[in-house]
């Protein structure tokens, strides 16, 4: 059986929307972005409607991306709390900028979705 290899995007953010894009991931991310490090129940319960299963998968892929941090004590019960790494703190900021642009773009409402399109700079 032939393996489907995936070649390289010659677009530089391709990757790093790939993961972003992923279900849950952005709402995770904006979660302990917004409200600082939690413990996984916290944070299942800020993502509502999220599994375990998947909050798990889904921490684990982004602390390997650098992006998440996990802090394991050993305590009974076990607690771990997930927060933002240093290299999350870049991306914030582009986050901010996304939240200000979906609030304005939510109180124009329907009218400016069928406004005029804007003039390309090239055309």
């Amino acid at each position: 059986m032939k393996r489907f290899t995936k070649t390289p995007s010659p677009c530089a953010i391709s990757g790093l929307m790939e993961l972003l894009t992923r279900p849950w991931t952005m709402h995770i991310l904006w979660s302990l972005s917004t409200k600082g490090p939690m413990r996984f129940g916290g944070l299942r319960k800020n993502v509502a409607g999220i599994s375990a299963r998947v909050l798990t998968e889904r921490l684990r892929t982004l602390e390997e991306a650098g992006f998440v941090f996990r802090h394991y004590e050993q305590t009974i019960p076990p607690a771990v709390t997930y927060g933002i790494t240093d290299r999350m703190k870049d991306i914030e900021k582009v986050l901010t900028q996304l939240e200000a642009l979906a609030r304005k773009w939510n109180g124009e409402g329907a009218a400016s979705r069928h406004s005029q399109p804007a003039q390309s700079a090239h055309m």
